[in-house]
């Protein structure tokens, strides 16, 4: 009797495009800078990415864009969650700042946006041309998921 096994990989299609986004902006400032270069309509997602572990819990914002026409669904998705904790015992320091990254291999990335449907090449690189050209945002690029050992944090 053969016996088959199963892996996360078997029920799920890499089918998306990521793009990294260097900004000192705030995610809802953001969406509207977005949606007004990229003539899209990102709206706050009615779930975050929430991670719990037994030092730390973090939420990560998530912004949604679905486009009908060409059938994408488009995320911007906060890289970073920070949650100030007081130390009760200690009066010198009254709080700590602790970081937490959803995708800690790129800490440099403020935001990212995945892309879920068909690749299209030319499209990315349009919305990646209008991203750069927004003078709030430092840079922006796509980046390849093979690279990521974290990329599992991706699939919602």
């Amino acid at each position: 009797m053969q016996i088959h096994s199963l892996g996360l990989e078997d029920f799920y299609e890499d089918n998306y495009t990521l793009i990294g986004i260097h900004t000192a902006l705030e995610d809802f400032k953001l969406a509207y800078l977005l949606n007004n270069n990229l003539n899209t309509n990102f709206s706050r997602a009615s779930f975050s990415l929430d991670f719990e572990t037994n030092q730390t819990k973090a939420s990560f914002s998530i912004y949604e864009y679905m486009n009908e026409k060409y059938d994408y669904e488009w995320y911007l998705i906060a890289n970073s969650y920070k949650e100030e904790k007081v130390n009760a015992t200690d009066t010198l320091a009254l709080a700590t700042e602790t970081i937490t990254y959803l995708i800690p291999e790129k800490k440099s990335v403020d935001y990212f946006i995945k892309v879920v449907g068909e690749q299209n090449n030319l499209l990315i690189k349009r919305t990646i041309d209008k991203i750069n050209a927004i003078n709030q945002i430092v840079t922006c690029y796509t980046i390849d998921t093979n690279t990521l050992k974290s990329k599992e944090f991706l699939i919602f």
